[in-house]
């Protein structure tokens, strides 16, 4: 390669919001687009480049990790990094966002995750803990035992023995009164909430959510042409008097009872009760986001909200994306009985065959035959233990820098910032060092803008990646 954006460069700058990462992957982006980098030329290796330009070299990797994931790089191994031989040179394209590296208060209800699995990343369960050979050996005999059959869409509403499967853990380990007809298989939140939204929510309607809150729920909320009416939280969860004294006629409020998301606090006792007599008086409805009420760690889980409901108004939904893994797709909503017939009906018509037949076989067997039992008990410990060394890690390398929240259980843990400072910069750079780390600003429906970084300790598999992020953090302060 005789010329290229990094021959005479200039060394990448702090610019305002821009993060370093942004800045080298706009700069690459541009050079193949115009000419100066061609197809099959090879580009730097990331630890010469970080030493060139004077950054980390986890700044280096992100960039190209997201130019090849966007097909402009291809990684060869020991071959190197080189530009897409397919690629042809083309004037410059008008400026796009891949990345969601905009402040908060431009994309209140964006959810932004990295290009590749990085540590402390919100959402991701122990994967290295994942049962591979029990997986591996059910998904063998589903294949050496399929029929013409199991070739066919698989059933609208779900795999009968699936249902089945679900309602029978749910009635023992959520204490939910449920049949199988009132489980519907779904391809996760997302599609679990607009299901909802479809079957019995109208265009103009007023919806609690919680604030902070899952910034998808009102992104969801709103592509149905329903209003988000953010109703704060406390140490108690969702503030129902405070709902009702904004948006009494709201038709659905959208809560994470279990431990709140993100802040993990439980919605206590008589929080619930005011909530559910506050949908039965007013015929709404309450959609519960169980999504990792299976880890407590000082006491056993909490029944779920919806093993409370005496009336009818709850829709809770459920997924495995947080005991089992991300990439399975798979989620299930259960229906208060009188709208079973409500939702057989919209969900044939367009919520049909949303997940594979063999990913729902593997799912129900992993149940019926106990897998999926023991392995909640062995992630329960895991991240018991793993919790506790985080936060011990962290409170060494952060030096009283930033405070460690304690909850009662959850996946992340919340680290409170100091003063006025600003949680996004801080998130950034942390990002360009290779963390994975959330700053709290992203998830505020309202204008308040407490600040805070959000992170995973599941995925945190050494006491030294928790020590590292403490002292980078306390370096950036």
């Amino acid at each position: 390669m005789t010329t290229s954006p990094f021959h005479r460069f200039t060394p990448l700058a702090e610019q305002g919001n821009v993060p370093l990462y942004r800045q080298l992957y706009d700069r690459v982006r541009s050079a193949i687009a115009v000419g100066t980098l061609g197809p099959g030329d090879r580009l730097p290796s990331a630890r010469a480049l970080a030493k060139e330009l004077g950054v980390a070299r986890g700044t280096i990797e992100l960039a190209y990790s997201l130019l090849t994931s966007e097909g402009y790089l291809l990684a060869r191994g020991q071959a190197g990094t080189v530009v897409n031989p397919h690629l042809q040179p083309q004037a410059a394209p008008v400026a796009a966002e891949p990345v969601d590296a905009r402040p908060a208060e431009e994309a209140p209800d964006s959810f932004w995750r990295p290009p590749q699995l990085l540590p402390f990343q919100m959402g991701v369960p122990a994967l290295d803990a994942f049962p591979r050979k029990i997986w591996a050996r059910l998904g063998a005999r589903y294949l050496r035992g399929m029929r013409m059959a199991d070739l066919d869409y698989p059933p609208a509403h779900g795999l009968p023995a699936l249902r089945s499967a679900i309602a029978s853990y749910l009635q023992v380990s959520r204490g939910i009164d449920c049949g199988a007809h009132q489980v519907f298989v779904t391809s996760g939140w997302r599609a679990s909430l607009s299901f909802v939204a479809h079957a019995v929510l109208s265009a103009g309607q007023r919806a609690w959510v919680e604030d902070p809150g899952y910034p998808p729920a009102r992104q969801i909320l709103r592509q149905f042409g329903l209003e988000p009416v953010p109703v704060e939280v406390d140490e108690q969860g969702l503030r129902v008097e405070r709902g009702i004294a904004l948006a009494d006629d709201a038709q659905v409020a959208v809560v994470t009872p279990a431990h709140q998301s993100p802040l993990s606090m439980t919605l206590s006792l008589p929080r619930r009760q005011a909530l559910l007599e506050w949908a039965a008086r007013n015929g709404a409805w309450v959609v519960e986001d169980d999504y990792d009420g299976e880890y407590r760690y000082t006491s056993r889980p909490l029944p779920a909200l919806a093993s409370l409901d005496r009336h009818g108004r709850v829709f809770y939904a459920g997924t495995f994306s947080k005991v089992l893994f991300p990439g399975i797709r798979l989620a299930y909503l259960v229906v208060p009985q009188a709208q079973v017939a409500r939702f057989e009906q919209i969900g044939r018509a367009l919520f049909a065959a949303a997940t594979p037949t063999m990913t729902q076989t593997l799912v129900a067997d992993f149940i019926a035959e106990g897998h999926f039992t023991r392995h909640i008990q062995r992630m329960r410990r895991l991240y018991g233990d793993r919790r506790a060394a985080t936060i011990a890690a962290l409170e060494n390398g952060l030096a009283g820098r930033l405070r460690v929240e304690q909850s009662p259980g959850g996946m992340n843990l919340v680290l409170r910032m100091p003063g006025d400072a600003s949680d996004h910069p801080l998130a950034e750079h942390l990002l360009a060092q290779g963390m994975a780390v959330q700053p709290l600003s992203r998830w505020w429906a309202s204008e308040r803008r407490d600040s805070a970084l959000l992170l995973s300790f599941t995925n945190c598999t050494s006491a030294e990646q928790a020590q590292r992020l403490g002292e980078l953090i306390r370096q950036a302060l």
